[in-house]
């Protein structure tokens, strides 16, 4: 177990999922942190039964769940998770090995992204190596209100293991969040300075489709691969359709 490390998650309505998170991690640390936004399930009540140190906030924003989390971190290293995501024991032992004589500042990890219950190993989500291990007194979250990044100061390194990310079991979960994800989307655009255009929108349209499942290989995740390039695809069209609205809405 590893002392000078905690475990940071922010979760809304996570009953499903934050309990096989937390304790992904219990090799790992017994620090674990828990922001969540409110929920009206147990996600709070099984979170707690965990072992985990439990904050109730409003959701503003990513960025700012996030930074109120690491904000809330005491020790000198600090791994962010979703609580869709698991940390396999190849990666806990891993950073166990890696972290007391580092030279590093931070590390990427490797996502391996499900959809539906499969592995995608295609369609753009085959490669992700995201920054999400940090070492405390380096780091800072940027103000993005999705896609937030987090941030250090020197060198960052990549450790080989996997974690998982078991997105979306269902088109009706991966629905649930897209109303969400499409309005920040859009809302961050327009404080960018964005403008709607017609014709960008339509050319991005199947561009985004052809990128996902010709170029990024979708065709080779099947059915899968297909409805991850159509969602994709769409969720372009729809935030682009809110971006419209609020720059009427501030005329």
């Amino acid at each position: 177990m590893t002392a000078n490390l905690t475990v940071f998650i922010i979760a809304k309505n996570e009953e499903n999922n934050i309990r096989k998170c937390i304790l992904s991690v219990k090799e790992l640390t017994s620090e674990v942190i828990v922001v969540d936004s409110e929920s009206s399930d147990r996600t709070v009540q099984i979170a707690k039964e965990a072992g985990a140190e439990v904050y109730i906030r409003p959701f503003d924003h990513f960025s700012g769940q996030k930074s109120f989390a690491f904000g809330k971190v005491r020790t000198p290293w600090a791994l962010n998770l979703d609580a869709d995501e698991t940390l396999t024991p190849q990666l806990c032992e891993e950073i166990r090995r890696v972290l007391p004589n580092t030279p590093y500042a931070g590390f990427l990890l490797h996502r391996q992204n499900y959809f539906l219950g499969k592995h995608m190993k295609h369609s753009g989500l085959n490669k992700e190596y995201i920054l999400r291990l940090v070492r405390t007194d380096t780091a800072r979250y940027d103000d993005k209100l999705v896609h937030e990044g987090l941030h250090v100061k020197g060198p960052v390194g990549r450790l080989n293991s996997p974690f998982l990310h078991h997105s979306y079991n269902s088109i009706e979960s991966y629905f649930a969040k897209f109303n969400e994800y499409t309005t920040l989307s859009a809302r961050q655009m327009y404080a960018n300075g964005r403008h709607f255009h017609v014709l960008a929108v339509l050319a991005r349209l199947p561009l985004e489709f052809f990128r996902r499942y010709i170029l990024k290989l979708g065709l080779l995740d099947g059915m899968r691969g297909f409805l991850w390039a159509t969602f994709s695809a769409y969720s372009v069209l729809v935030k682009y359709m809110k971006l419209w609205a609020l720059q009427q809405q501030n005329k």
